[in-house]
C-alpha cells in the first residue's frame, strides 16, 4: 500500500502518518498540492491520496485529471465541522477522516483500497493444487491468466505469486482496469509525453514504467478497450511501450500477470477480446476455485479473519460456536472469500458472549445467515476434497512426473518451449519424455491453434 500525504506533516497529521506506517503502509510526503502532482508525474507512484482539508482539494483532484492521473484522494483535517467535510467530499474526495485520529478508522480506509498485506490462508485440497503450480511456475518470466469467480482472491494469488517469484524485491503494481474510465487508462497504463493532450503539461510516467523490474498486475484485463489491447500485445511481444504522444519507444523489463471473472475465450468467440493477446497472456492459467468449490478451507479462513479483525477492533478474540461453524460450511458463498471476510468482521462486532453465536452471523441488511447447502452436499464436497489428495498416495515418482509434465503442457496449451521453460528442462528433454509417453499409447497435448511450438 503506498501512500501520497499532502499538508504540513506536523500535529496530528504526523499521528496518522504513523498509524497508517504501523499498518504496513509505504509513505511519501509532499506539502504543496503542485508537489504531489509532479510526484506522480514522474513514477512516484501511489494508491492513495491522503489531503490536508485546508487545501485546494477539488484544484489538486483537476490538476491529476488533466493529465490523466488516476489516485483516489482520502480528505482530512483538525476541527472541521460538517459543511466543511461535505465539501471536501463534494470536490472529489472519496472519504473524511477526523483528526485526531483513531486507529481503526485509518486501517479501515487503507483496507478499502489495497489488499496487499492479505496472507494466502488454504487447507483444501483442491486450493493447494493450484498453490503447487503457482509455486512451480513463480520463478519463471511466463505470464500468468488468474481466473476465478469474483472475491475468490485473484490479486491476493498474485501478489503471492509475485513475492515466490526472483522479482520479490521489485515493484508489484497493480492496476484495475474495470475501475478506471477507458480515456484515462492508456496514460494510467504508458503515461504520456508533454503535450500529447490539452491538459499534458509534463512528462508523466505510467505504469509500465513504475512496474521496470518488477511484476505489472492488470486486473480484470477482459475490461479492457479493443484499441488498448493491440497496444497491450505489442507491449508484451517486444517489451517495449509507446508513451502517449511520444517519439519513440520505451524499453521495460516486467512480468505481466492478469485476472478475469469471465471467461476470455467466450469473449474472443463474442469478438471483444483478442485471440493473440488471451495466447500472450495465458502461458500459464491458475483457476481460483470457488468457497463452494473448496470447503475445508471455510473453517480456517473464517478463524483467521476472526482473529484479525478482533485485534483491528481491540475486542477479545472468541471461538466460534458448534452451530456457527456449521452455518459456516453449509451456506454457500456465492460473494466467496470477499464475502465471508466481511460476515465474519460483523460476527466479531456483533458477537455478545464467550462465543461467536449463530446470531452474530448475519447478511449485510441485518437477516440471519441461511444454510443454503444440504448438509448431505457439503459432506460429498468434503470427500471429493480428500479423495483429491488420495489420488496421489501409492503412486510412484514416474508416474507423479508424467502426470505433473502432461497437466503442465496442458496449461500452456501445448506449447512445448513454455511447458519446457517452467518445468526447468530443455526442450530435448521434454521432447524425448513426450515421445516415450506416446509410445506407450498416452495421449500427448496438442499445440493449440496460435500456441508455437519448438517440439
Amino acid at each position: 500500500m503506498r501512500l501520497l500525504v499532502v499538508g504540513r506533516l506536523s500535529g496530528q497529521l504526523a499521528v496518522a502518518v504513523k498509524m497508517a506506517m504501523s499498518q504496513g503502509a509505504k509513505v511519501q510526503h509532499v506539502e504543496r498540492e503542485e508537489q504531489a502532482t509532479e510526484a506522480l508525474r514522474r513514477g512516484q507512484g501511489a494508491d492513495l491520496l491522503l489531503v490536508d482539508c485546508g487545501l485546494d482539494i477539488a484544484g489538486l483532484i483537476a490538476a491529476n485529471k488533466a493529465e490523466r492521473i488516476h489516485v483516489p484522494v482520502v480528505a482530512c483535517g483538525v476541527d472541521v465541522g460538517p459543511d466543511e467535510a461535505a465539501a471536501a467530499i463534494r470536490a472529489g474526495a472519496k472519504e473524511f477522516i477526523p483528526l485526531p485520529p483513531e486507529a481503526d478508522l485509518i486501517a479501515a480506509v487503507l483496507a478499502a483500497v489495497a489488499d496487499d498485506e492479505r496472507p494466502m490462508v488454504t487447507k483444501d485440497p483442491a486450493m493447494q493444487g493450484v498453490l503447487r503450480l503457482a509455486d512451480q511456475v513463480a520463478r519463471s518470466e511466463a505470464s500468468i491468466l488468474i481466473t476465478g469467480e469474483s472475491g475468490v482472491g485473484k490479486e491476493v494469488m498474485a501478489r503471492y505469486v509475485h513475492a515466490k517469484s526472483r522479482r520479490a524485491d521489485r515493484p508489484f503494481i497493480s492496476v484495475n482496469c474495470a475501475a478506471i474510465p477507458e480515456n484515462l487508462l492508456e496514460s494510467e497504463l504508458f503515461g504520456h509525453e508533454k503535450g500529447a493532450f490539452t491538459g499534458a503539461v509534463a512528462r508523466r510516467i505510467g505504469k509500465f514504467e513504475e512496474a521496470d523490474g518488477g511484476t505489472l498486475l492488470l486486473d480484470e484485463i477482459s475490461e479492457m478497450d479493443a484499441r488498448l489491447q493491440a497496444k497491450l500485445l505489442r507491449a508484451l511481444q517486444e517489451r517495449v511501450i509507446d508513451r502517449v504522444g511520444g517519439a519513440k519507444p520505451v524499453k521495460v523489463d516486467i512480468r505481466v500477470i492478469a485476472t478475469s471473472n469471465r471467461d476470455l475465450a467466450q469473449a474472443v468467440r463474442e469478438g471483444v477480446f483478442r485471440e493473440d493477446l488471451l495466447y500472450r497472456l495465458n502461458v500459464v492459467n491458475l483457476r481460483l476455485p470457488s468457497l463452494r468449490e473448496r470447503p475445508a478451507d471455510v473453517a480456517v479462513l473464517a478463524e483467521h479473519f476472526a482473529k484479525k479483525y478482533a485485534a483491528a477492533n481491540g475486542v477479545p478474540e472468541r471461538p466460534f460456536s458448534a452451530e456457527a461453524s456449521a452455518l459456516l460450511r453449509t451456506y454457500a458463498w456465492p460473494g466467496n472469500v470477499r464475502e465471508l471476510e466481511n460476515a465474519i468482521h460483523r460476527a466479531v462486532l456483533l458477537a455478545d458472549g464467550p462465543e461467536i453465536g449463530v446470531e452474530a452471523v448475519r447478511m449485510p441488511d441485518g437477516r440471519t445467515l441461511s444454510p443454503s447447502l444440504d448438509q448431505g452436499a457439503a459432506a460429498r464436497a468434503v470427500q471429493a476434497a480428500d479423495a483429491v489428495t488420495r489420488n496421489f498416495v501409492g503412486q510412484t515418482v514416474a508416474q507423479m512426473e508424467q502426470a505433473l509434465i502432461l497437466d503442465t503442457l496442458g496449461h500452456c496449451f501445448g506449447n512445448r518451449t513454455h511447458a519446457a521453460n517452467i518445468l526447468g528442462i530443455s526442450i530435448r528433454t521434454l521432447r524425448n519424455k513426450l515421445n516415450e509417453y506416446a509410445a506407450q499409447g498416452v495421449a500427448i497435448p496438442a499445440p493449440q491453434s496460435g500456441a508455437a511450438t519448438a517440439a
